[in-house]
Formats: C-alpha cells, structure tokens, sequence
C-alpha cells in the first residue's frame, strides 16, 4: 500500500463514531466469583461504541483482581458508598452515553443486546427506555428458563400489580433520566421498579421481543433474601404513586414472601417423624399462595392478554391532554340485538353513561378540560357481560387499543 492510499484510508470516517455512546454501569461490592462474567457479557458485544464502568463498594474479595485484568477496556472505581443505588447513580451521573443501562455483577448480557436495545430506540425516537426478553440462570450460570413476567408495556399493571420488566434489560435515555430524576437512594430492593413508573407516567417504554439478559437466582441474591423487609419497601413505594393503602401488587408479592418464609420455619420445626406432614402443610401452603395470587394477577385489571374484556377495566396512559380513542369490537353473536353501555370514570371523576352499538366501535373521550396534563388512570364499567363456554370467564368486549388521537402523546 503507498503512503498516499494509507493517508487516505486515515482520513475515512470512523463508522462506530456516527452510533451513540452507550454506557454500562455495573455496581459491585464482594461479587469476585461472578462478576468476570458479568464483564465478558459486556465487553464481547458486537456493538462498537460502549463505555462501560464498574462502580465497587470497596470489595474485599478477588474482584479487584479480576477487574485489574481488563483494566485497558474499562473504568474501575472502587470506593466506599452509600449503596446498591448510590454507586449506580454515581455512574449514570459520570455517563458520557447518550443511552445508559445497569448491569448487576452477578448478571450477564446476551450477544447482541446493546446493538438490539440501540436499534430499538432508532425505531422509537419517543421512548424514554426499552426493555425486552430474558433468562433466569443458577448460581453456576446454566439456564433455568424463561422470565415468565415480561410482557409488552402495560403502565397500569406497572403501577398496581406487577413489576413484569426485567431490569437487566432495560436501557434508558441519559436526558430522560436527567429529566424525571436518578435512582431513589433510599430504596433498596424496588428502586428500578420506581424508576420505570417515573419514567412511564411521562414516555412510552418500549418492549423489544428479543433475548437481551439473564438473572441469576440464588438464596443469597438480595431479591430472594429481603423477605418482609422487601414487602413493606414495595407498599410505600407504590402508594406513593397509585395513592391505595394496599394496591393488589403487595398482596400478590406478600402472598409469596409469606408463604416462603412460613415454609422455612416449617421446615427448621420439622423432625423425622413429623417431617412428611410438615412437607404436606409446605404443599398446600405454596398452592393456595399460588393460586390466590395467580386469581388477582389474572383479573385484576379487567383486560385479559388475548384482548378480551371482563365488566369492568382498569387502564392508565402517560400524562396528555386532548383526545382519548377507545377501539374495539362487540360481538354481535354474543350481544346483538342488546345494546353496551360504558360508565366512564377517569381519575376518579364520573364522566358519563355511554351507549356504544356492536360490532367494530371507537369511542371517542374529549379530556382537555379534565387531565390538563396529568396522567390518566381510566376505569370502564360495562353494562352487559357475558360468559361464553369456550372462554370461562366474564366478557364484555375485545379492546384493539386505548390510545391518546394522533398527534397527541401516544398511550403509554
């Protein structure tokens, strides 16, 4: 090659460059025998423009070692703070991508999930994050299965029943965060669950049905050990945000806190002789937690995961003022020649009695004068219902979407 050609090669643009920085914030504290593959999990993306940071609590383990050997490809600072939620903020705040995300150090990327989660926010210029698919791994890193909660964004259920979004998934804009505000320092086991409703209540989170991340499940994880402490840390949290003394997430998480801590005292009281009636009462213990909590998860919002409707729904959007289309289709089958009617309520304000004919339906629900731009927490109460042999259950109508009009913020 002459010296021309490799002057001019010098001169073409880097194409990583033109793609936005991304950084990766991983908080550590004395997580030596996983954290070398939570920093292959990143430092092997495809994905060519990645800041990544490793924010240590001051590990008194092998991290340190560990870390030292890809000390050339990251930034390792290792210092006394305040917490889980402390040192992620401490590296979000440093960030010099435009896209940030965290990575726990006993979790892992899959191949591909940066470049996944960077062109998920190019086709979806509005979205404050993204989030999508995952795995749950053992404590020697072998899968166990699907997350089986994730589900296409649902700001409701979000804010009411469910943490559904895998927080290993999720990357979110650095100005959004800016914006709605960091990590709340003073939580420790839902911290991520309040940021998604911060951001939710103001931009769409897009769900992106690709595999992006794996937890790992194991007894001294702080998900699994925080018992009821962790309970009443997601009582005040979400009442601050949907205002019920007890919204029905923490009777579904109670539910499973409680059952899990009665089996192991159960289990420290059992002895040989008494040891199979103990495992029976541990049985029938988990089943009926299960299937109390698996009722409210099915029906508390109304709104069913193959579009059908009970008597009544409950939806909320991101904050808007204007327009609120409801779209969906009464079958005339089941209902015809009787008529529906819809008993609105949003934000707890009665707004009518709606006639609305059978068959293919969009409602329209003028909120300039009631919202002024406040989110929307939407309740509809239908007339009639009924309950179809092949469904079992109570039906009303099947929803397509509820949606703000076009040219107005898009539901959330």
């Amino acid at each position: 090659m002459t010296p021309l050609e490799t002057q001019s090669l010098r001169m073409l643009p880097d194409p990583s460059k033109s793609l936005p920085l991304v950084t990766i914030v991983t908080p550590s504290f004395n997580q030596g025998p996983f954290i070398r593959a939570t920093i292959e999990s990143v430092l092997s993306q495809d994905y060519p423009n990645i800041e990544y940071v490793i924010m240590d609590g001051g590990s008194t383990d092998e991290t340190t070692s560990v870390v030292k050997e890809y000390a050339s490809r990251l930034t390792f600072i290792s210092e006394k703070d305040r917490g889980q939620s402390h040192a992620i903020n401490k590296g979000f705040r440093a960030a010099k991508g435009s896209i940030v995300s965290w990575l726990n150090s006993d979790d892992v990327f899959l191949p591909g999930a940066v470049r996944a989660a960077v062109n998920g926010f190019g086709c979806n210029p509005a979205a404050g994050a993204v989030y999508g698919e995952g795995y749950q791994i053992d404590k020697a890193g072998a899968l166990i299965a699907r997350f089986p909660y994730t589900e296409p964004f649902n700001l409701w259920k979000l804010i009411h029943l469910s943490d559904y979004i895998l927080q290993q998934t999720v990357f979110f804009r650095k100005s959004v965060l800016d914006e709605v505000g960091y990590l709340e320092e003073e939580l420790h086991y839902t911290m991520d669950w309040d940021l998604l409703i911060r951001i939710g209540l103001q931009y769409p989170l897009v769900y992106l049905p690709e595999y992006l991340a794996c937890l790992r499940e194991y007894p001294e994880a702080k998900s699994f050990s925080g018992g009821a402490g962790r309970l009443h840390e997601i009582r005040r949290m979400l009442r601050k945000h949907c205002g019920m003394s007890v919204a029905p997430a923490v009777v579904v998480y109670g539910l499973d806190t409680y059952a899990r801590l009665w089996c192991m005292r159960l289990e420290r009281l059992s002895g040989r002789k008494l040891a199979p009636v103990f495992r029976l009462l541990q049985l029938l213990i988990r089943r009926t937690a299960g299937m109390i909590a698996g009722h409210i998860l099915f029906h508390a919002q109304g709104l069913y995961s193959d579009g059908w409707v009970g008597p009544v729904v409950r939806y909320a959007l991101r904050r808007g003022n204007g327009t609120v289309l409801i779209e969906g289709h009464i079958p005339y089958r089941i209902f015809a020649p009787l008529s529906q009617r819809f008993r609105i309520h949003v934000n707890g304000r009665s707004l009518g009695n709606f006639p609305v004919p059978a068959g293919d339906f969009q409602f329209k629900l003028d909120l300039s004068s009631v919202c002024q731009g406040q989110p929307v927490f939407l309740r509809v109460a239908c007339s009639r219902w009924r309950m179809p042999l092949t469904l079992r259950r109570r039906v009303a109508f099947r929803l397509t979407s509820i949606r703000w009009e076009e040219g107005q913020p898009s539901a959330a």
